[in-house]
């Protein structure tokens, strides 16, 4: 994985769209060759007041999100893709008061399409908050396909 992609474009994907900006998205880097995100908890990001427990779309959102991130990561470029398939399987609630972490893994790469195992924590990513399967369509040229493919 070249330099420029991890430290200029990566941190771009992760937090320059405009839901990503607003719901606080930081790039955390690569750790063990899998992209992580950080999302600073915001009172106004909370889902249950009563608990301060974030919202469950916010994980939903977030895992969605590194695992597109995991797909560019193996690609080692931007290319245009799209969430084809997402299962989440919410484990447990986040503790409230804390930063929410994600990583992903991009575990097959087919011509057309990647498949990803993400996960959401707060510090041990052992003890997940919630894990995720997903499968992203790629939108690749027919010369990039036949290029994976061979």
């Amino acid at each position: 994985m070249h330099d420029s992609f991890v430290d200029t474009i990566l941190p771009q994907l992760a937090a320059g769209a405009a839901h990503t900006g607003a719901l606080g998205f930081v790039f955390d880097g690569l750790h063990d060759g899998e992209p992580r995100i950080r999302v600073p908890w915001r009172e106004d990001l909370v889902g249950d007041p009563d608990t301060g427990v974030l919202a469950g779309g916010l994980v939903t959102t977030l895992l969605d999100h590194i695992g597109g991130l995991a797909v560019w990561t193996a690609m080692d470029e931007f290319q245009p893709i799209a969430t084809l398939d997402l299962r989440v399987d919410y484990m447990r609630a986040a503790h409230p008061g804390v930063d929410l972490l994600a990583q992903a893994k991009c575990f097959r790469l087919t011509p057309t399409i990647a498949f990803v195992r993400a996960w959401a924590f707060e510090v041990d990513s052992s003890d997940p908050v919630a894990a995720a399967q997903s499968a992203y369509v790629l939108n690749r040229t027919r010369a990039a396909r036949d290029e994976v493919a061979a």
